[in-house]
C-alpha cells in the first residue's frame, strides 16, 4: 500500500477540511505536549533540587492540569472530526460504486457475483475507516509531530537530539519491510472472503434444488473449505501484524533506552542539568510514538485499502454509451421500429439477437413468441436500456433510443417481468415502486385495477403488510399481480410484458389476463409469452424463431 494512494486520496478531497481539522489538532497536541514536558520538568527540579514547597509550585501545577486538560480536549476532537471525514469518505465511495454497478447494466461480460459486489459495497468500503479515521490523519503526524519534538529537544540537548533523529528512520524502514507482505496476505484474505461470500449466497439461493438433488452436503462441505481457508490467511495476517508491531516497539524502546543512557551519563558528569534532563527524558518517546502509531493504523487499514483495489476496478469499467436527448416521443402515438438489431454476449458464439427487424405500430399489441434462446428477453432488455446492441437500431418515432437519455426513457415505459421482484417491506410501498410520490388513494385504484383487492382484504394489515424477501408471503399470482398494479399506477405509453402468466394455475392466468386487458388499453404493448390465451390479447404475433432454408 502507498502512503498517500491517489485514487483514494480524490475521495478524502471532499473531507479535507475534517482532515485540516484532525491535523491541526494533532500538531496543537504536539505543542501541548512540549509544554507539559517542560512543566513536569520544571515541577520536578523545582521541588527536589529548588526546595519549593506546594504552595510554591500550585501555579506551575495548575497550568499542567490545564495543558493535561487541553490535551484531552485536541485528541476528542481530532478523533471526532477524522470520524466525520472518514464517513463523508466512505459514503462518497459506495456511492460512487453502487451508481457504477448501475451504469454498467446487465452487462454479461462482468464476473463479479452478487454476493462479492455486496462484500464490497459493505464490509470492504467500511474497512477503509481505518484509513480516512486512523491512517490519513497519522500520517501527517507522523512527519510533523517528530520534528516539533526534534525542535523542542534540540534547544536543551543536540546530543539527545542527534540520537533521535538518527533512530527515527529505522522505525519507517521496518514498516517498509513487512508492508509488501501484509498488503499481499490482506489481499488474499479479501479475495477469500468475495469467494466465501458469493458462493454463500448462491448455496443459499438454490438450497431447495441443492436438496433435491442431494447436493447440500457438499455445497456445506465446499463452504467449510473456503472458511478454513479464509481463516488460516486471516490468522496469518494476524501474526504478521504481531510480529511488526513487536518489532516497532522493540526499535523505538531501544531507541528511548539510548537518549536515556546518554543523559544518565552526562548527569553523573554535571553536563546536563535536571530539568533540562528531565525534559528530554519525557519528549523522548513522544518523538516514536506517532511512528508507533503509524504502524498500528497502517495494519487497520489494510483490509480497506485491499478493498478499495476492488473497488477502482468496478469504477474503472467504461460506461456503455449513453445518450443525451431528453425529449421523449411519445411510443403509444410514434410506435417502435426496429432495424437490423444484433446483440452478441461477450465469451458466447451465437448471437443473442441477428438481425432482427419489425415495427410495433402506435397502440398495437404486438406477441413476441420463439423457442427459448431466441432472444425474446433480449430484445426487452434492449428496449429497457439495459443491453446495448453490437449493431442496429431502435427508433421510437423519429429519435433513435441510443440518443435517449435513459432515466427520461425509461419515464414512458411500464415492465412486467416473469418473476417481480418485491422487496422486504409493504405491498404499498412496492406498489409505489411505480411512482414514489402516488398518494394512498392512487395506490388503491392500481391495487384495484390488478385485481388485488379481495387478497389484500385478507391481509391482516391490508396494504401495510409487510413482506418478506422476494415477496415472501404472497402467492405467485399476487405477487405477478403486485407487479401489474405497478405498471397501474406508473401509467406509461409503452408496456413492456415478459411471460407474466408463466407458473400460474389456471383461475389465477384468468384473472391475470383480465388485469393484462385492461392495462393494455390505450397502451403500446410488446409481450413476450407462449401462452395462448395472453397470445389472444395481441393484434398481431410476430416469430423470431430462425427460419429454415431447404437443402
Amino acid at each position: 500500500m502507498r502512503a498517500l494512494d491517489p485514487k483514494l486520496l480524490q475521495y478524502a478531497r471532499a473531507t479535507r477540511a475534517f482532515l485540516f481539522v484532525s491535523v491541526s489538532l494533532g500538531v496543537l497536541s504536539a505543542l501541548l505536549i512540549v509544554s507539559q514536558a517542560w512543566l513536569l520538568a520544571d515541577v520536578v527540579s523545582s521541588a527536589f533540587v529548588g526546595g519549593k514547597g506546594l504552595s510554591q509550585l500550585r501555579g506551575p501545577l495548575v497550568l499542567l492540569l490545564l495543558v493535561v486538560l487541553a490535551r484531552a480536549v485536541a485528541a476528542w476532537g481530532a478523533e471526532l472530526a477524522a470520524s466525520r471525514s472518514s464517513a463523508l469518505a466512505k459514503s462518497q465511495l459506495r456511492g460512487a460504486l453502487v451508481e457504477r454497478i448501475a451504469g454498467l447494466g446487465l452487462d454479461s461480460s462482468r464476473k463479479e457475483r452478487t454476493g462479492e459486489l455486496a462484500i464490497l459495497a459493505s464490509r470492504g468500503i467500511d474497512a477503509l475507516d481505518g484509513y480516512f479515521s486512523l491512517y490519513l490523519p497519522q500520517l501527517f503526524l507522523a512527519v510533523i509531530v517528530p520534528l516539533v519534538v526534534l525542535a523542542a529537544v534540540v534547544s536543551k540537548d543536540w546530543i539527545s537530539a542527534a540520537i533521535i533523529a538518527v533512530t527515527i528512520p529505522l522505525i519507517p524502514l521496518f514498516m517498509a519491510l513487512v508492508g509488501a507482505s501484509t498488503r499481499e496476505r490482506m489481499d488474499q484474505q479479501f479475495r477469500t472472503l468475495e469467494r466465501l461470500a458469493g458462493h454463500f449466497l448462491d448455496v443459499v439461493a438454490g438450497l431447495g434444488t441443492l436438496k433435491v438433488f442431494g447436493r447440500a452436503k457438499a455445497q456445506a462441505a465446499s463452504i467449510r473449505e473456503i472458511t478454513e481457508r479464509y481463516r488460516a490467511t486471516a490468522m496469518s495476517t494476524l501474526r504478521i501484524t504481531f510480529l511488526s508491531s513487536l518489532i516497532l516497539e522493540l526499535v523505538a524502546t531501544i531507541s528511548v533506552a539510548l537518549v536515556a543512557v546518554a543523559i544518565g551519563l552526562r548527569l553523573l558528569d554535571g553536563n546536563l542539568g535536571l530539568r533540562a534532563a528531565l525534559f528530554v527524558l519525557v519528549l523522548a518517546p513522544e518523538a516514536y510514538q506517532p511512528l508507533r502509531q503509524l504502524g498500528a493504523n497502517y495494519h487497520a487499514s489494510a483490509e480497506g485499502v485491499a478493498a478499495a483495489g476492488q473497488v477502482f476496478a468496478v469504477l474503472e469499467q467504461p460506461l456503455p454509451p449513453r445518450g443525451t436527448v431528453t425529449q421523449v416521443p411519445d411510443p403509444a402515438v410514434t410506435g417502435l421500429a426496429i432495424d437490423d438489431l444484433t446483440v452478441i454476449y461477450p465469451g458466447r458464439p451465437e448471437p443473442a439477437l441477428d438481425g432482427v427487424s419489425f415495427t410495433v405500430e402506435a397502440g398495437e399489441v404486438l406477441a413476441i413468441v420463439g423457442p427459448s434462446g431466441c432472444g425474446k428477453s433480449t430484445l426487452l432488455s434492449v428496449l429497457l436500456g439495459l443491453v446495448t446492441p453490437e449493431r442496429g437500431s431502435v427508433h421510437v418515432g423519429e429519435a433513435d433510443l441510443a440518443d435517449l437519455d435513459m432515466e427520461a426513457w425509461r419515464t414512458q415505459l411500464s415492465w412486467v417481468p416473469q418473476r417481480p421482484h418485491l422487496f422486504a417491506a409493504s405491498i404499498s410501498e412496492n406498489v409505489r415502486l411505480g411512482r414514489s410520490d402516488a398518494s394512498p388513494e392512487e395506490v388503491r385504484v392500481a391495487i384495484s385495477a390488478a385485481g388485488l383487492t379481495d387478497a389484500v382484504a385478507n391481509l391482516p394489515e391490508g396494504v401495510e403488510t409487510q413482506l418478506g424477501d422476494r415477496g415472501a408471503g404472497l402467492s405467485a399470482g399476487e405477487r405477478q399481480r403486485v407487479a401489474l398494479a405497478r405498471a397501474f399506477l406508473r401509467n406509461s405509453p409503452l408496456l413492456l410484458l415478459d411471460e407474466p402468466t408463466a407458473s400460474l394455475d389456471g383461475q389465477t392466468e384468468d384473472e391475470v389476463l383480465e388485469a393484462v386487458r385492461r392495462l393494455s388499453q390505450g397502451r403500446t404493448v410488446v409481450l413476450v409469452s407462449h401462452r395462448p390465451a395472453l397470445l389472444a390479447l395481441a393484434d398481431r404475433v410476430l416469430s423470431l424463431a430462425p427460419v429454415e432454408v431447404a437443402a
